[in-house]
């Protein structure tokens, strides 16, 4: 039997006395983002999702899902973080702002000339590796990619496929970040890590931005398909970069009137849950050995703790079922609804707003994050099936059964 759902909420969110400035995630600053991330070819918008037919069937108003598996065909949104990074830094050595460069420009031959050849370095489970990866392989630029123990060989072999030099290590995620910048700092190498420290917070910063460009799309599509805000926005979190990006975005776009937002972990990796209980950033070590392994991170983000510190709502840490779950649910529509293919780290908040809804034992925790049959709900899938193979075992197979 594994660990039950756990929740601590943050009645402070709601205070007029919060201090954090998320001016870096306004209208002003997304605009820009997006910008840049159209410039690129392959850019379009991904899906909304509306599951209608779910949502009537579980006693909601609406469940949204923003689909980032159709990202730039790399089935993960994290290509949106660590490309704005690498065009900020890049846009830094010509002594440009990031508002005066695009794709097209970084491909010309005087600017690859004046910027000679970079290596940009990174650690990851798969996602954010292979969108450092891509970027650098489409400008040009080599990268460097260091996986955790227990990496998917799969998921080894695509970043692989864009060209990077990348390996498993015998290290945890966090370790493996202290190896890439050791090593950038012996070799000359660019960190494009999404998670921040004392001293190296102008790239994460660039990265959490990077992602709101698909928070300023959900909201631009919400307004064509003539739906109203979401009450409630579930994100998951691994060091916080994606959470703190969203809930900056929400608090910078609706103020006083945004959605609830409640973040979701794994419990072998619930380093924000944690910080949250403890009410400071605290950390988790050891394997953190979760299927969820997009979120297996031990170190919150200093700037997406902060953010989520002040503004998030609730902080939830989960078993894996509930994310097997969310696969299944988002993989198997009813009627009507469009098929989402999600993998382990993207389901996540589909399985715990499944949880929430079908869960007898769950039903005081419901109703303390104010969800009822007029709620609409917006949750992120970040990723679609990254590793095929364990896709199939749980989806198919039912590996990961539900404890409900």
């Amino acid at each position: 039997m594994s660990e039950s759902i756990k929740c601590i909420q943050n009645k402070e969110a709601r205070q007029k006395n919060n201090k954090v400035s998320v001016r870096d995630f306004n209208l002003e600053e997304t605009k820009k983002t997006k910008y840049f991330h159209e410039s690129f070819d392959v850019y379009s918008q991904t899906p909304l999702v509306r599951l209608k037919n779910l949502s009537n069937q579980l006693g909601v108003s609406e469940i949204l899902v923003k689909d980032e598996s159709y990202r730039f065909g790399l089935n993960a949104f994290k290509v949106l973080g660590g490309s704005y990074a690498i065009g900020n830094l890049l846009a830094q050595k010509l002594d440009l702002s990031i508002e005066d460069v695009n794709f097209e420009m970084l491909l010309s031959k005087e600017v690859k000339e004046k910027l000679g050849e970079v290596t940009f370095v990174t650690a990851t489970d798969g996602n954010h590796g292979k969108g450092v990866a891509w970027t650098a392989n489409q400008l040009g630029q080599k990268s460097i990619v260091y996986m955790p123990k227990g990496s998917s060989q799969h998921r080894l072999n695509r970043i692989k496929a864009e060209g990077a030099e990348a390996s498993i290590t015998d290290m945890n995620y966090d370790d493996a970040v202290r190896l890439a910048t050791k090593n950038a700092q012996k070799y000359g190498w660019e960190v494009i890590q999404d998670t921040a420290w004392e001293g190296y917070e102008d790239v994460p910063k660039w990265i959490m931005q990077g992602y709101s460009t698909l928070m300023l799309e959900s909201v631009e599509q919400m307004h064509v398909m003539k739906l109203d805000k979401p009450t409630h926005v579930f994100v998951q979190a691994g060091v916080g970069s994606l959470a703190g990006a969203v809930q900056g975005f929400l608090t910078a776009y609706y103020g006083d009137d945004r959605p609830i937002t409640v973040v979701v972990e794994p419990n072998k990796a619930d380093c924000i849950y944690r910080s949250a209980k403890n009410k400071k950033r605290t950390f988790v070590t050891g394997d953190m050995d979760t299927i969820m392994a997009g979120l297996a991170c031990g170190e919150p983000n200093t700037i997406g703790w902060e953010i989520l510190s002040d503004y998030a709502d609730a902080f939830i840490s989960c078993p894996e079922y509930v994310s097997a779950n969310g696969m299944r649910v988002l993989g198997n529509p009813l009627n009507e609804d469009d098929k989402v293919v999600s993998g382990e780290s993207g389901s996540v908040t589909a399985g715990i707003v499944y949880s929430l809804l079908k869960d007898e034992k769950l039903k005081d925790l419901k109703e303390q994050l104010e969800i009822d049959e007029t709620s609409k709900i917006l949750v992120i899938n970040t990723e679609g099936d990254t590793d095929p193979e364990h896709y199939r075992k749980i989806v198919w197979d039912g590996l990961y059964p539900s404890e409900m």
